[in-house]
């Protein structure tokens, strides 16, 4: 792909260990770039995409430790993974601290995961009606209890666990420093901030001096998310709060070449990867062959769908033809609309640094079980009912 270069300089950041400095088996990620579980995206596909780009972890995408319990065989198609996946890494959540050290255990043992990430940040109201995500954090007993039971479980096979958290439910009510603080007296190896609240959702900044404050409030390494399109935010974000790493979201949404020029960046040097139309053309063709590879042509191109809008955004593609990657059902059928391209049309560099993937508006009002901030005790929540969705988030 088409690239310009600076100059090399000094690493930027040291690679990131996940575990005690004493454990010689701790997990250690050379390059501290991790692109973020995404429902719906962060499948082995797309996994794999971006490992072949740099990414240096990549988290499988969230699944309900109920389903794994009930033993979903949804839930168990998500947890495919490549050879090529030396790291094993899922996000999961639940508010039932029984049914997550089972679902530790099942991960650990059936699945040979290598990581294990706990989702306290998910904004979706499915998720935090029944109490879970981004609204758990306020409950501090049953966090303390979650994350406790969850680390011991996964310290019996050698595996450690992070935490994804967000700022706080809402302006009002922020819960990341008592979350941090949690997380590490209960032996969490890293704490992932994604710096907005649960009412802003994917909306409005992201504030990176929560980042910063988490970063002085603890001794376990705090990694940022939030508004990072292009790996000049990632250096800055490192620069201005003083985070391990950083983990990619959205940014990367038809972009997986990003973690190339973010792995670059943390080695020292200034690259930007500016794909033409053709090299975006093979890259889209890559992509196919991996999820057809997954699911099979069916339902591997109908995945791929949603994908193609995003690798052409910005770019001089008719809507007759955009309309034709957005039903495309066969390779075949692929190969013929990637042959209507226009190879040497550059890059739009007016796409560069512009936010990407769902964005919206923030909500008025998070939804919650009822009673949920009139006390910081959880313990007493109605878990028969808390996850019986067993979809994802």
């Amino acid at each position: 792909m088409n690239d310009s270069a600076a100059t090399t300089g000094a690493h930027l950041l040291p690679p990131l260990r996940l575990g005690s400095p004493s454990n010689p088996d701790a997990l250690v990620i050379d390059t501290p770039v991790i692109l973020a579980p995404m429902a719906g995206v962060t499948n082995a596909a797309y996994r794999q995409l971006c490992r072949e780009q740099g990414a240096g972890l990549y988290v499988c995408e969230m699944i309900t430790a109920r389903g794994l319990v009930v033993g979903d065989s949804k839930t168990a198609e998500m947890l495919t993974f490549w050879p090529q996946e030396e790291v094993r890494s899922v996000q999961t959540y639940g508010v039932d601290p029984v049914s997550l050290e089972v679902a530790v255990g099942i991960l650990c043992e059936s699945f040979g995961v290598h990581h294990i990430d706990l989702n306290f940040g998910c904004p979706v109201p499915k998720v935090t009606r029944k109490g879970g995500g981004g609204v758990l954090p306020w409950k501090l007993d049953l966090v303390r209890e979650i994350l406790t039971t969850t680390v011991r479980t996964a310290d019996r096979y050698g595996v450690p666990v992070t935490v994804k958290t967000r700022i706080g439910i809402d302006d009002e009510h922020l819960t990341f420093l008592e979350m941090g603080r949690l997380a590490q007296d209960a032996g969490v190896a890293a704490v992932c901030l994604h710096a907005r609240t649960v009412a802003q959702a994917y909306s409005g900044r992201a504030d990176w001096d929560a980042i910063a404050e988490l970063v002085r409030a603890v001794d376990i390494p705090v990694l940022g998310n939030g508004d990072i399109w292009e790996a000049a935010d990632a250096v800055a974000m490192v620069e201005q709060t003083g985070c391990a790493g950083v983990e990619i979201g959205r940014g990367c949404l038809g972009r997986p070449w990003l973690f190339r020029d973010l792995a670059a960046a943390f080695a020292g040097e200034q690259v930007t990867t500016l794909p033409t139309l053709g090299e975006i053309g093979a890259m889209i063709r890559r992509h196919a062959e991996l999820l057809c590879r997954v699911w099979g042509e069916f339902h591997g191109m109908k995945d791929l769908r949603k994908h193609t809008a995003w690798y052409l955004k910005g770019f001089p593609v008719g809507g007759e033809l955009r309309q034709a990657f957005g039903l495309v059902s066969t390779l075949v059928e692929l190969d013929a609309l990637i042959a209507q391209l226009d190879p040497d049309v550059p890059y739009p560099i007016a796409e560069l640094g512009r936010p990407r993937g769902r964005q919206g508006s923030p909500r008025g009002k998070v939804t919650m079980p009822w009673g949920w901030l009139d006390d910081r005790c959880g313990l007493e929540l109605d878990l028969s009912e808390a996850e019986l969705d067993t979809s994802g988030g």
